[in-house]
């Protein structure tokens, strides 16, 4: 007999899941390509986005709801990732790039998305003067917007490390923290660096709509920390394979229904579903944090040592589960641990347990890098360009995704706290090693991709 896509006992377990440990859909995103908006005049290009955003999204809200009340699953934001903009503006100064970015915030808001992304540009072999015009006004364009989102992707295994993207992404990193310094440097906190992007990733602040992918698609990020959670904490005394086949299975149950969710909404919209993202994405509520997952594996706090082996097994076991449960897998698909988004992860940082090099350890075997980090507003460009440099370097050489997103809080240093809200949330701020990089840094230039047949 033919199997149905989800049997009745699966949804009933995944009711539960939802009841009881919080499981709920981190993200429905929509991805739009803008490569038919291309175009001479800048003017006409800005009216074609918004003509096209407008018109392709203006369900998407709507139906998310519909879906989200029929099947009693929770799903947190409704998004859209666009093509880089860098391709389609290659005529724009930069009074018209920033008029982008406001029409963009516009079309959101018309839509009534969450978020919108894809401000940003792959220069990881080397930048146009039009990609390198883009970039220099990220800043003004995620300080005058609420909801626009920004990424640059500055390195992969084939290219290896743009530094001079590196050193023009440090900047931008620092002046979108200085020009919302009221809000503590919250403009750093929408823009991501990559290596290895992935063109599918449905999580801001660093989706874009790949010009691989089709005209439009829904892509699905998953959360289930919390289902997760309950599985480890119900497992004490067994061993580590047991436990691995445990959490196959939760992640299993959480993937089935994130795809079901997907299909739905991509099939009312009448437009092909994407991929499903695997990610464990924390919220700073408290049992909806990765970081709790691994102090219920055995290790007191987050960050002492074997929290980097715990990660592992977490990463390794959610990816295992997933692709038994779905054939469209793509984005990120890991562990998150972003710092202001997981508050054990902050209250952990705040106690001293987890450094800045810890986590750059953890983001070994993670997915995602290190993310929504709160830093000195002091800290030195050429710092920032090397601790870039450093987890480009994690990506590039163990050919995975990566990605750093720094905040450096204005006039505020170590002891102190900076506040977002939101699903940003809050994080305490931590020390940063200072030195003299200079050297190094300004080196320029590219680092060559790696031997990858010597692989140790």
């Amino acid at each position: 007999m033919k199997r149905n896509f989800i049997s009745l006992e699966e949804i009933i377990e995944t009711i539960q899941m939802v009841k009881k440990e919080k499981l709920d859909i981190r993200t429905i995103t929509m991805g739009i390509s803008l490569l038919d908006c291309c175009g001479r005049d800048p003017r006409e290009v800005v009216e074609k986005v918004y003509k096209k955003v407008t018109v392709v999204a203006k369900d998407l809200v709507r139906v998310v709801r519909e879906v989200e009340e029929e099947y009693g699953i929770p799903i947190v934001n409704s998004r859209i990732s666009l093509t880089p903009l860098s391709l389609i503006t290659a005529n724009f100064s930069e009074s018209e790039l920033i008029e982008l970015g406001k029409t963009l915030e516009v079309a959101a808001n018309e839509v009534k998305v969450d978020f919108i992304g894809g401000f940003g540009a792959l220069v990881e072999k080397g930048m146009t003067k039009w990609e390198e015009r883009l970039i220099s006004v990220i800043p003004e364009v995620l300080s005058s917007t609420e909801k626009v989102c920004s990424f640059v992707n500055v390195a992969s295994t084939r290219a290896g490390i743009n530094i001079d993207g590196v050193n023009l992404c440090a900047k931008v990193v620092k002046r979108s923290a200085e020009l919302t310094a009221t809000k503590d440097g919250i403009g750093a906190a929408k823009f991501v660096v990559f290596a290895n992007a992935p063109s599918d990733n449905p999580f801001m602040a660093g989706a874009f709509h790949g010009i691989q992918e089709g005209e439009s698609c829904i892509n699905v990020g998953i959360s289930g920390p919390g289902v997760i959670k309950a599985v480890v904490e119900d497992l004490k005394d067994v061993d580590f394979r047991t436990l691995a086949n445990e959490i196959k299975k939760a992640a299993f149950k959480v993937t089935v229904a994130g795809e079901l969710l997907g299909r739905e909404i991509a099939k009312r919209l009448g437009i092909p579903f994407g991929i499903v993202d695997l990610s464990l994405a924390p919220t700073p509520n408290p049992g909806d944090s990765v970081a709790e997952i691994i102090e219920a594996m055995g290790i007191e706090r987050c960050g002492l040592p074997g929290t980097t082996a715990a990660l592992a097994l977490l990463n390794d076991a959610v990816k295992k589960g997933g692709v038994m449960a779905s054939s469209s897998v793509g984005g990120l698909s890991g562990a998150f641990i972003p710092v202001g988004e997981d508050a054990e992860m902050a209250h952990c940082a705040s106690q001293g347990k987890i450094s800045l090099g810890k986590l750059e350890a953890m983001t070994c075997v993670c997915s995602v890098g290190l993310d929504m980090i709160a830093i000195p507003g002091n800290t030195p460009e050429e710092i920032i360009a090397c601790i870039i440099a450093d987890e480009m370097a994690i990506g590039v050489i163990n050919s995975k995704t990566t990605g750093v997103r720094l905040i450096p809080v204005p006039g505020k240093g170590v002891g102190e706290k900076a506040v977002w809200g939101g699903l940003l949330g809050e994080a305490p701020i931590l020390p940063v090693e200072i030195g003299n990089v200079g050297l190094f840094i300004r080196r320029g230039g590219r680092i060559p991709p790696p031997l990858i047949s010597f692989n140790n």
